[in-house]
Parts: structure tokens; sequence; C-alpha cells
């Protein structure tokens, strides 16, 4: 039987190729909005960041996220991704 195919996504920090479900994908809407996209499936510009405060904190301090979606992405949205790690979503 054929065993089932992991999608895997790079982290736009680390570079490291992982499983979805080890990612956070942040996207940028068609209306320029920036929303976390828990679903993975959300229509969009994404970008995936690996589930780690640290992570978090240097994509913070670097702006890469403003650069890979092409738009400000507001401190909240740090805030918040920092908050669903520690909850361990």
């Amino acid at each position: 039987m054929l065993e089932k195919k992991i999608p895997l996504r790079k982290c736009v920090i680390t570079q490291e190729r992982l499983p979805k479900k080890e990612l956070i994908r942040v996207l940028r809407t068609p209306s320029m909005e920036v929303v976390i996209d828990l679903t993975g499936r959300a229509n969009g510009r994404g970008a995936y960041l690996k589930k780690d405060v640290l992570v978090i904190e240097k994509a913070r301090k670097n702006k890469i996220l403003d650069k890979q979606l092409e738009v400000s992405v507001p401190d909240e949205i740090y805030d918040k991704l920092i908050e669903i790690v520690k909850n361990g979503k």
C-alpha cells in the first residue's frame, strides 16, 4: 500500500523544510490584510514560520514577513503568533 505524502514547506527564517503541521502560515489577503491562517487553505500570499518563539522574534526584528508578504505586518500579528506557539495549537 502506498504511503501518504506529507506536504513540506520552508520556514522563511530558518530555511528548514518541515511538515506543514509544524509551521504557522501568515497570509496577505487579496485586500492587503495580514492574517494568521491556521487552516493553511485561505486564499492569498502566504509565508511559513516554524512554531518557535525565537523564530517569531527574529522575524519581527528583521522584518522578514514584511519582505515576504510585500506589506507592513503589524505587531499584533507577532503577539498572536507567540501566543499560539506558547498555547501549543
